[in-house]
């Protein structure tokens, strides 16, 4: 089963999609992570289907069945959760048209599964993946927190 882990927003969209298989010793393989890159000079409107119509690609060649979220619960900047949502609301709808399920998880959880503390930062968050996954940490926070929130997931099942 193939699964798509999205870290939303308007400006980068954080994707990983891993094979995942309940019953098997390894249970999880990560297939490919990436950015989505929305022009910053575009209207909202036009950034938004810009990030439908690249998840919308990526969704018809790799055909998740599951998509996860993080679970939006509070941010300091109002103008960042307004951006967030409206991404988000452009996943929901991906997920709607393409009826794909949607999980949510916490960031707390994220964290206290991959790193063992639900506090920790994103550079204790990049060091685990590495270590446990392999996963350079070169890559962008965007595109580390959707490989972060799938493996939680998978770890989870």
């Amino acid at each position: 089963m193939i699964i798509l882990a999205v870290d939303p927003g308007l400006h980068k969209v954080g994707y990983a999609f891993f094979e995942f298989e309940k019953n098997q010793t390894k249970k999880h393989q990560l297939l490919i992570s990436g950015l989505i890159k929305s022009n910053p000079k575009q209207q909202i409107q036009e950034r938004l289907y810009f990030i439908y119509s690249q998840l919308s690609t990526l969704i018809k060649k790799l055909d998740p069945k599951i998509i996860i979220l993080e679970q939006l619960f509070f941010f300091k900047n109002k103008k960042t959760i307004v951006q967030v949502s409206q991404s988000q609301g452009v996943i929901l709808l991906l997920a709607a048209q393409y009826k794909i399920k949607i999980k949510f998880i916490t960031p707390l959880q994220i964290k206290q599964i991959i790193t063992g503390y639900g506090r920790a930062d994103k550079k204790a968050i990049k060091k685990m993946l590495f270590l446990t996954e392999k996963i350079p940490p070169k890559k962008e926070d965007d595109e580390m927190d959707a490989i972060a929130c799938g493996l939680a997931y998978c770890y989870l099942q």
